[in-house]
């Protein structure tokens, strides 16, 4: 697996060039291919429309989603074409990574023309078993 901070570099500059390219306006699906196929010429492994299991706090699976992206089986990434990022946006994808399990996301928004991303990442609480989001960093706004 490579470094999850130089993972996120990546994925932020690129996905800030396909901002600066394409503009905003298009639909999310241009941006979620034009993003994996730069992410895989930057020879990163990425997954499309990647299946994650949501699991209950006794470990049954109890439902799954589509994570717009997966990258190097370690980095959600969550794409938006809104106006701009809303608290519904981040809930939503703390939530994929709670249900789901995994430590870091972040959240792309295509639809302004100001370019948002954001970094999650959530982790067990180190006192008890109920897991508690870190505090969101919002790694890139132009």
């Amino acid at each position: 697996m490579k470094d999850i901070k130089a993972v996120c570099d990546r994925v932020r500059q690129i996905a800030y060039d396909i901002h600066i390219y394409h503009g905003h306006g298009h639909l999310e699906k241009v941006y979620e291919n034009a993003l994996a196929h730069r992410l895989r010429k930057a020879d990163l492994d990425v997954k499309q429309q990647y299946p994650l299991k949501v699991f209950d706090e006794d470990g049954t699976i109890v439902g799954d989603y589509l994570a717009d992206l997966l990258v190097e089986n370690v980095l959600i990434v969550e794409l938006k074409t809104a106006k701009m990022i809303a608290l519904e946006h981040e809930a939503q994808i703390l939530g994929y990574l709670k249900s789901s399990r995994l430590q870091h996301g972040v959240l792309i928004n295509f639809g302004s023309p100001k370019f948002e991303i954001r970094k999650f990442v959530w982790s067990e609480a180190a006192n008890n078993k109920q897991t508690q989001p870190q505090k969101t960093e919002k790694i890139f706004s132009l």
